[in-house]
């Protein structure tokens, strides 16, 4: 097990007093650094700097953040679940520093796809099937996490199947379960 011991702070972000959503840091007692390479070759749409060193990572609307002695995730909708979401990055990080020898580790530094990269891939039929009024707008929150891509029932139609497999792989869709 890399983290064995951490302290947790969960606050509403200060510059927004009253505010509705949480964020929650680890400050941990273990450098986690090495772990980074493993987390980037398994999170998909993570982004990783080998020099900071640093990976963000979109999770569910949720902005997450590992750093050498810190783990943060913000935009969270309470306390308790900021509390639950620190403990599950904290279980992911040892699970994946646990199975390191089946993982390649990857030091590359990868940029999150934009919402322009996704829109040119979508069927651009503005179908409103996947609840969005465009689909540039569903590209947007594609892009942001915020919704799913197999909540376009119209890019997994078999006429789609090649932009269906890009789009596969450039957004988290099958996050890990935490």
């Amino acid at each position: 097990m890399l983290i064995e011991k951490y302290d947790l702070e969960v606050t509403t972000p200060p510059c927004e007093p009253g505010a509705e959503r949480f964020s929650g840091v680890a400050r941990l007692v273990t450098d986690i650094s090495e772990v980074l390479p493993y987390l980037n070759a398994t999170l998909r749409g993570a982004v990783y700097n080998a020099a900071v060193p640093a990976l963000t990572w979109k999770k569910g609307g949720h902005n997450v953040a590992f750093h050498p002695y810190q783990i943060a995730v913000s935009n969270v909708a309470d306390r308790d679940a900021a509390i639950k979401e620190v403990d599950g990055l904290i279980k992911l990080v040892n699970r994946t520093w646990e199975r390191r020898d089946e993982i390649e580790p990857d030091h590359e530094v990868h940029r999150r796809p934009g919402p322009l990269d996704l829109y040119k891939l979508l069927p651009q039929t503005n179908c409103k099937e996947c609840g969005q009024p465009t689909c540039y707008t569903f590209a947007l929150k594609l892009a942001a996490g915020h919704v799913k891509l197999s909540d376009c029932p119209v890019i997994q139609d078999p006429e789609y199947a090649g932009q269906w497999a890009q789009l596969k792989g450039m957004v988290a869709e099958d996050i890990p379960a935490i």
